[in-house]
């Protein structure tokens, strides 16, 4: 089968389309999957890179990306919820126990998998996983957002920013986002209440009294945050570990996430998705051998939503 992969790390440069790789074998506890698309997450950029391989080493050659939609081939031992023909989505980084997306085929923990959203197509699909389950797990498990809060959403315009708007004015919240200008009506599109461009704007001097912050910037942006939420507020950070003796300042909580995708959030997902709560948000979809080209794209042009990958035409 062919795959996307690198032998070694560096820019996108390194990326290979590789012919002839074995077709990897199911384990217990596993499914494998036919990909039909794939979409990218800022992970994949930095496992490519060699940022992450002091926390996470990986063995090379790596097949990239772990967001994926298809349908099961095989079922390994112990598993009961899925059959071969199913239409699935979910992770199968190696990161999380698969072998990697950007192939023809995909082993993914079953643990990792749910049945595909019925009312959109793979590509759509493949770009939920990794940021729908980030948006839920900040947004409902973390930060438990109801109506009438006030969150604050920063890069409102990503993948993850993008679906954390719907979600948390699914939940009846009062939403605000920052994003740069350009990207100021795609966020209003998406629900935002108050939009903010952060290279004009501080948003420390329009804002205050918030109940929860939802970072995915980092930086400046976490440590500024704590400066509009309220007492007993929620600042949840996707971009690092925030400052803790601030918190404790500010009488806040803060919450560093690593998002781990579980089925259990893919089928909350698929229900929001399904029910037209919320709607994936994909900018660009490249073909498979164009894999260099949407790294490229994903990584220096700052698109709105998703970028993906389709293998099956």
């Amino acid at each position: 089968m062919r795959a996307v992969q690198i032998n070694q790390y560096g820019g996108t440069e390194v990326i290979k389309v590789n012919q002839d790789i074995p077709k990897p074998s199911v384990q217990p506890g596993q499914v494998l999957v036919e990909v039909h698309a794939v979409s990218l997450n800022r992970i994949d950029s930095f496992l490519r890179s060699g940022y992450l391989q002091q926390m996470m080493p990986m063995q090379l050659p790596l097949t990239l990306a772990g967001d994926f939609a298809g349908t099961i081939s095989e079922v390994g031992e112990g598993v009961t919820d899925f059959k071969v023909g199913d239409e699935a989505y979910g992770q199968a980084g190696v990161y999380q126990g698969g072998s990697g997306s950007l192939a023809e085929f995909t082993v993914a923990a079953s643990g990792k998998v749910a049945k595909k959203p019925t009312t959109v197509g793979m590509n759509e699909a493949a770009s939920l996983p990794l940021v729908g389950a980030s948006a839920i797990q900040g947004l409902e498990e973390h930060i438990q957002t109801k109506t009438g809060q006030n969150i604050l959403i920063h890069g409102g315009a990503g993948g993850i920013g993008s679906l954390a708007i719907q979600l948390a004015k699914f939940h009846g919240a009062y939403v605000a986002a920052t994003v740069a200008d350009s990207e100021a009506d795609f966020a209003k599109s998406l629900g935002a209440n108050q939009v903010i461009d952060y290279t004009t704007q501080d948003f420390t001097k329009v804002l205050k009294d918030f109940d929860a912050v939802f970072d995915l910037v980092g930086g400046e942006t976490a440590t500024k945050s704590f400066k509009v939420l309220k007492k007993g507020g929620v600042l949840v950070s996707m971009a690092g570990q925030p400052d803790q003796q601030l918190a404790k300042e500010h009488e806040v909580t803060a919450i560093a996430q690593m998002t781990q995708t579980s089925t259990r959030q893919l089928i909350r997902l698929a229900e929001l998705v399904d029910s037209g709560k919320i709607k994936p948000q994909v900018d660009k979809v490249f073909a498979f051998t164009e894999a260099k080209e949407a790294f490229d794209y994903f990584e220096q042009e700052h698109p709105k939503g998703k970028v993906g990958l389709k293998l099956k035409f």
